[in-house]
């Protein structure tokens, strides 16, 4: 399997959300490798999108969106959690990105299993705050270039079959946008 390339997130935000279903979600911590099939995602585009953190200005905590594709956007939410987000957006558009909100796990599920104090792995890694506690992944790993191998990074993976759009989960405003993508493995 190789890494992604920054090409693959140079393109439509919505579409890159539907193409990371099913590839490969890499958490490297010293020796320990933590891996998982990205099975939920969600898009968020930038100005025309009023859910998207990018949505009135350039911020300190969302100017990675602006920047260049395939980066990570890593925020702190409700004053407890991380989100994982992966920078992804067509020429000419101004911001985007795309939040990893579930995957099902695959490598150091045992480790998982410790960061998040959990026995059920049907509830591991089941929601955007679940999978960053249980692949550590925090604010130190907001901007790392994901096309590179590092400490975090996403790989090919396997094709869905049938992939479930509905609207965007916990949000006010946008609702209205089918942009939340699952499938089953």
């Amino acid at each position: 399997m190789r890494i992604l390339s920054r090409k693959f997130y140079n393109r439509d935000t919505v579409q890159v959300a539907k193409d990371l279903l099913g590839k490969t979600l890499v958490r490297k911590i010293g020796k320990q490798k933590l891996t998982g099939t990205i099975i939920e995602t969600e898009a968020y585009k930038g100005k025309n999108d009023p859910a998207s953190h990018a949505s009135k200005k350039k911020t300190e905590r969302n100017k990675v969106m602006f920047g260049q594709v395939g980066w990570s956007y890593v925020y702190f939410t409700y004053g407890m959690h991380y989100c994982f987000n992966v920078v992804a957006k067509k020429d000419g558009e101004e911001s985007g990105a795309v939040l990893i909100r579930s995957v099902q796990p695959r490598l150091g599920i045992g480790t998982m299993i410790k960061n998040r104090k959990v026995d059920l792995i049907s509830n591991l890694v089941n929601g955007p705050a679940k999978l960053t506690q249980a692949m550590q992944i925090t604010k130190k790993q907001y901007h790392v270039d994901l096309t590179k191998d590092s400490g975090l990074f996403i790989m090919d993976g396997i094709k869905p079959t049938k992939i479930l759009a509905k609207p965007r989960i916990g949000i006010t405003v946008g609702a209205d946008k089918l942009w939340n993508f699952s499938f089953k493995i």
